[in-house]
């Protein structure tokens, strides 16, 4: 089990990562990934705050796999590829590009310019169009499907359009806060209630564990 898009006190989340982590755990999960929402203003400061916290919880603890994560959030379009290319030098193992989301008023383009970053995951990113699908599909970028209220309105679209075109696609919570941490069961409700079938989902989790693979 898994859940690569997660946020803590270091942003806009309300537990520090350790108790973020900590009630993952105790859900049966095996690996998250701290992914704090940055731009210029707080980057650094994101940055080395989950660097620290993985390095130290790594050992000092092997109850949960943590790997530092950044969402690069609410940004010109110009900017995600060069703030992508810092946090991959900096260490950060899983980038999120904060999509266009129907519930936030997001700048047009920003889908195509986080598909155009260096980025791991397209974060609920709204009435994807299929010229981006058919990108993330290219570049084996994930297009997320959210359990998070709100950002969860468009995972039916999301769904028709990756299975059409062929797009990798991830589930994830997007928590940032206890009660957004769910079994991975109410995980799998939301992927079925978005059209997936048990097999497709199966695939999914497959998937993700191979990118794993190359970023634990």
């Amino acid at each position: 089990m898994y859940s690569l898009h997660c946020h803590s006190l270091l942003s806009d989340g309300v537990l520090i990562p350790s108790e973020v982590a900590v009630r993952y755990s105790a859900l049966g999960y095996k690996v998250i990934a701290i992914t704090d929402h940055a731009d210029y203003s707080n980057i650094d400061t994101v940055i080395n705050g989950i660097l620290k916290f993985t390095k130290h919880w790594e050992k000092d603890t092997k109850i949960i796999k943590v790997l530092p994560g950044i969402e690069l959030t609410h940004l010109p379009p110009k900017q995600f590829k060069p703030l992508a290319k810092y946090a991959r030098s900096k260490g950060i193992k899983v980038i999120v590009g904060h999509g266009e989301t129907l519930v936030e008023p997001v700048i047009k383009g920003t889908n195509r310019a986080c598909l155009e970053a260096d980025i791991d995951i397209l974060a609920h990113p709204g009435l994807i169009t299929d010229e981006d699908v058919k990108l993330a599909k290219k570049k084996g970028i994930f297009l997320e499907i959210t359990a998070r209220k709100g950002h969860c309105d468009s995972n039916l679209h999301v769904v028709e359009r990756a299975l059409k075109f062929g797009a990798k696609l991830i589930l994830d919570i997007d928590s940032h806060d206890p009660e957004n941490i769910v079994p991975k069961e109410q995980l799998i409700s939301v992927a079925e209630q978005a059209g997936l079938t048990q097999k497709e989902i199966e695939g999914i989790y497959r998937n993700v564990a191979s990118f794993l693979k190359k970023r634990c």
